[in-house]
């Protein structure tokens, strides 16, 4: 079987499941597990997300779409060549990955065309449900099976430590600064079973477009930033904006230190390591359960001292690796 994967999730899904050897087509974004890399592109990205902005991203991203063109070029004559018998694309976010009317179009053409299987979780169950889908769609049902008994014991593990803990920290997920983003789909879901009070966002909600203010009035003791497609790297960059809004200084979070900035394969990506982002979640929120969940390098805390001190260094220095 030949498999194109145009989503990164997809990607992820299929190395799980043991595909590796039958995808013959990926896009830019593709790069987990690194072997996926010598694979061959079929779709990228018009918008270079490494190396501009936010602000330069929302531009780019406007007068992209306002010239009528999309934000994906797809290799219509690579994919005829390669001839995939499947194709795994997404309808949930225009400008994660190249969605799947376009798809469908592309490929209707083809003398076989293949199928092509739309991924579309907005909740933690339906993240799990699709690489179910993928599973059945792939000949791969058992492999899915196992994977997803793995993944769920996981799920329970957590959620069954945090079953009579009654002290849940108002929590809240950015994921998107200038303009300021707040964590939709799957997020609300993982904050919750993490261990969150509940917060103004339900889970399956769409990511949402909000002011500063929102997050002031909430008053959350646990703030997330978890940027899509940044790693730390460039969230460091990103948090000038974010450290420069009104009231920033006054939120409880902020005060004592617990702000994450934690890498965003944990969250963007609704496949297995969503369950990791889960785990990492359930630490700092309730680190007196939980410990040894977190990968290193994938998570920058707030010096607790800032506000002692007197911070005047550089904002990387506000951070300390967690």
């Amino acid at each position: 079987m030949k498999i194109c994967s145009l989503l990164p999730s997809g990607t992820e899904i299929l190395f799980e499941l043991g595909l590796g050897d039958s995808i013959v087509g990926v896009t830019d974004l593709c790069d987990y597990p690194e072997v996926v890399k010598n694979k061959r592109i079929v779709s990228r990205s018009k918008i270079d997300v490494g190396i501009l902005t936010s602000e330069e991203v929302e531009s780019e991203m406007h007068r992209i779409l306002d010239s009528g063109e999309p934000l994906f070029e797809l290799d219509q004559d690579l994919i005829t060549q390669i001839n995939p018998d499947v194709i795994l694309t997404q309808d949930l976010c225009y400008f994660c990955e190249i969605d799947a009317t376009v798809v469908t179009k592309s490929v209707s053409g083809m003398s076989m065309v293949p199928d092509v299987l739309t991924l579309n979780p907005r909740t933690v169950a339906e993240v799990l449900e699709t690489i179910m889908d993928v599973g059945r769609c792939c000949d791969a049902s058992t492999a899915a099976e196992s994977l997803l008994s793995q993944l769920r014991r996981r799920v329970a593990f957590v959620e069954d430590r945090l079953l009579s803990v009654s002290n849940r920290p108002r929590a809240f997920s950015i994921e998107g600064v200038n303009p300021l983003v707040v964590g939709g789909h799957w997020i609300p879901d993982l904050l919750s079973i993490a261990g969150a009070a509940s917060g103004p966002y339900t889970a399956g909600c769409d990511a949402a477009r909000i002011d500063f203010e929102e997050i002031v009035e909430y008053k959350p003791e646990k703030l997330f930033i978890d940027l899509c497609s940044s790693d730390l790297e460039r969230q460091f960059r990103e948090l000038p904006w974010l450290i420069n809004q009104t009231g920033w200084d006054n939120l409880p979070a902020v005060r004592t230190g617990e702000v994450y900035l934690i890498d965003h394969v944990y969250f963007s990506r609704p496949g297995p390591r969503i369950i990791k982002g889960l785990e990492i979640l359930a630490e700092l929120m309730h680190p007196e359960y939980f410990s040894g969940m977190i990968p290193p390098g994938a998570v920058a805390k707030l010096r607790s001292d800032h506000f002692i001190t007197g911070w005047d260094g550089p904002i990387r220095e506000m951070f300390q690796s967690y």
